[in-house]
């Protein structure tokens, strides 16, 4: 036997439930060419546990609730998988195996205690109407005065760290989208200057304000396309490279990144009316002036 004992996690593999116990793992080389005359119950190992202690499919390891290693069972390794990603244990070695119900509770059950294979630590109830979740509590609470009753779900109040993140992310879009926009009219001003004699030519040869304003509308609604398309095929085209590296920098199979046509839609909507905007407003006030002033 090798390896100190580790701090592992046990998925259960029938009950969507999770238990958190100290085990001792260790590894026998020889025991997946030579098994014993019973085979160990089948277990699954996460991807990270596998590569961690370097096993592989059809390894016995001996696993045991004391984390001293004490009592250990043989269980023989049948596949791997890749744990669930959780934003909220982002950067967390998932080192798990799932077990069968019944070798679970055979592994974690007190010898002394002949009552430990019929007693539960833990109920999960799934409500048929979600919205009744605290007056369930309360009255559950009044029943059973030793029970610890709490809701699961994912809490909505100003309290949830992804409430929390989520309003950073719209400040951080709103700031965003102010100081580009007045970079963008910044940047339309400098290149109507530059338009003065033109504009003061085609007001001297006879058009009209209204044709020179909608010229320049149409120049505006093209390049907000143009740049609205570019932005959003430059988002697909890195969304692929950021997934790949913080996926291989965290170890997890988490998107971080995602590019979705609602995504793209609204970026678009918000792109070519605040280019066409800057387009008409650094335009209006040149084409208020009279034809001999722009051309000095």
């Amino acid at each position: 036997m090798s390896n100190a004992a580790k701090r592992l996690v046990f998925l259960l593999s029938k009950p969507a439930a999770m238990v958190a116990l100290g085990l001792g793992l260790s590894v026998n080389p020889s025991a997946a060419a030579t098994p014993p005359a019973t085979d160990p119950p089948a277990i699954l190992v996460s991807r990270q546990l596998l590569q961690a202690e370097r096993l592989k499919v059809g390894d016995v390891v001996s696993l045991s609730n004391d984390p001293s290693g004490a009592r250990p069972r043989a269980f023989r390794i049948v596949g791997s998988y890749e744990p669930t990603p959780d934003p909220a244990r982002l950067g967390e070695v998932f080192l798990e195996a799932r077990l069968h119900l019944p070798d679970l509770i055979a592994l974690t059950a007190e010898p002394n205690d002949p009552a430990a294979r019929e007693s539960v630590g833990a109920i999960n109830v799934r409500l048929f109407q979600p919205e009744g979740a605290d007056a369930f509590v309360r009255d559950l609470s009044t029943r059973l005065p030793g029970a610890i009753v709490r809701a699961t779900a994912p809490r909505k109040d100003k309290a949830d760290p992804f409430v929390v993140l989520d309003r950073f992310h719209l400040a951080i879009a709103v700031v965003t989208l102010v100081g580009s926009s007045i970079f963008l009219l910044a940047l339309m001003m400098m290149l109507v200057d530059e338009r003065q004699e033109t504009v003061a030519i085609l007001r001297l040869i006879g058009l009209r304000r209204r044709r020179i304003l909608a010229q320049v509308l149409v120049e505006g609604l093209l390049v907000a396309l143009t740049g609205a398309a570019f932005g959003v095929v430059l988002a697909a085209a890195v969304e692929g490279v950021v997934n790949h590296f913080f996926q291989w920098r965290y170890d997890t199979a988490l998107v971080f990144v995602r590019v979705t046509p609602h995504i793209a839609w609204r970026s678009a909507c918000l792109a070519v009316p605040l280019g066409i905007g800057a387009s008409l407003l650094s335009s209006w006030s040149l084409l208020r002036r009279e034809p001999l002033s722009l051309r000095r």
